[in-house]
């Protein structure tokens, strides 16, 4: 039997475009689908895409080359930057009518690539800043999960947590399932967020979620109050999802009213500094993360939440809540591990941006 003829880089290159295209097909962004597969198109021709992703054709999967680029684009556009592709953008008051949308603004776009090169390729060499603000309905669940549990105050901890938005969840508004989180003049409302039953809604929680530490760890942190720091946020949401921009940029300005501590440092330093203390919840959060580690740096974040937990008693608590892909699957399981013991459960599911969240325990 003959073996399979290996993929070229580039060929490798155009297919990821294409499968990314689907994902953004699935999830609400005909723009982006089908100016990926325009580009993917572009790149096997040898156009203009191609010289664009020159020196990264080889980058693995998980560093999302195909988001790298598109958030270089959306960041001239955003800065008035990109004249000709502007009027297709929603982000910039255009229009992207669904299925002819991208077919139109393929031609501004491919001529962007072609002038504005210099100014697209420094994207690619950093990770999508992607502060999905969505995701913070899982986590905000999971909180309330924790605290009917045993009601200790919370000290919170996000790796790779980009700006930290997240950070601010016990702050957010979100609704539905029966019952209401959060203030009601939340800069962040997510109304609808929760579908079935919401956790520690058997019976009814009549308390409050009490976050006393806000502490995240990212290898490249984004201040969400500057305005570089707000550019790059924005350009990594798909130009055609009003509600992720709203959420987004209500979770910024949250982030100027309530402090967080945040670091540059890898994952596992950021998990080696907690030190549980009595009294107290410690909760690592993560979302949407270990698919940009590698099989050794997953196993090592594996060992460093093991460790923690080990030091875990009745009255010094730790948890985990995540919201991590798996493979093959579209809905994103939401699960919760406590310590002591590590018992682990799964609370719901979700899309990749988080909302809505279906409760199932």
């Amino acid at each position: 039997m003959e073996s399979a003829v290996p993929q070229a880089p580039v060929e490798r290159a155009a297919q990821r475009f294409r499968r990314q295209a689907l994902a953004c097909q699935a999830l609400g962004s005909p723009l982006y689908a089908g100016l990926l597969n325009h580009a993917a198109a572009d790149l096997l021709a040898g156009g203009p895409t191609a010289a664009v992703l020159d020196g990264h054709i080889n980058d693995p999967g998980r560093t999302a080359l195909a988001l790298r680029m598109l958030g270089g684009v959306h960041a001239l556009v955003l800065t008035g930057r990109a004249g000709e592709l502007a009027p297709f953008y929603p982000s910039a008051g255009g229009r992207a009518d669904a299925g002819p949308g991208a077919d139109l603004a393929w031609p501004a776009l491919r001529a962007l690539l072609a002038e504005q090169r210099a100014e697209v390729c420094p994207w690619l060499d950093h990770p999508p800043q992607t502060n999905e603000v969505g995701r913070g309905a899982a986590l905000a669940g999971g909180l309330r999960r924790l605290a009917a549990e045993a009601n200790y105050p919370i000290r919170l901890v996000e790796i790779g947590a980009s700006a930290g938005l997240n950070l601010r969840a016990d702050r957010f508004r979100i609704t539905g399932g029966g019952v209401s989180f959060g203030p009601a003049n939340s800069l962040v409302q997510m109304i609808g967020g929760w579908l079935g039953q919401p956790p520690a809604t058997q019976p009814p929680w009549t308390g409050s979620v009490e976050v006393i530490e806000r502490v995240g760890g990212d290898l490249a942190p984004v201040d969400p109050v500057s305005d570089a720091g707000r550019l790059r946020l924005l350009a990594y949401v798909w130009p055609d999802q009003a509600e992720r921009f709203d959420r987004l940029r209500g979770a910024c300005d949250l982030a100027a009213e309530i402090p967080a501590v945040m670091r540059t440092e890898p994952a596992t330093e950021t998990i080696g500094r907690i030190r549980l203390e009595p009294g107290t919840w410690t909760v690592l959060w993560h979302s949407i993360m270990r698919q940009y580690l590698d099989q050794e740096q997953n196993e090592a974040l594996d060992t460093s939440v093991a460790a923690v937990g080990a030091t875990a008693t009745g009255t010094a608590r730790f948890a985990e809540v995540s919201l991590e892909l798996i493979k093959g699957t579209s809905d994103v399981p939401v699960e919760l591990r406590t310590w002591p013991g590590g018992a682990r459960r799964r609370l719901g599911t979700a899309p990749p941006h988080g909302v809505p969240v279906t409760w199932s325990a």
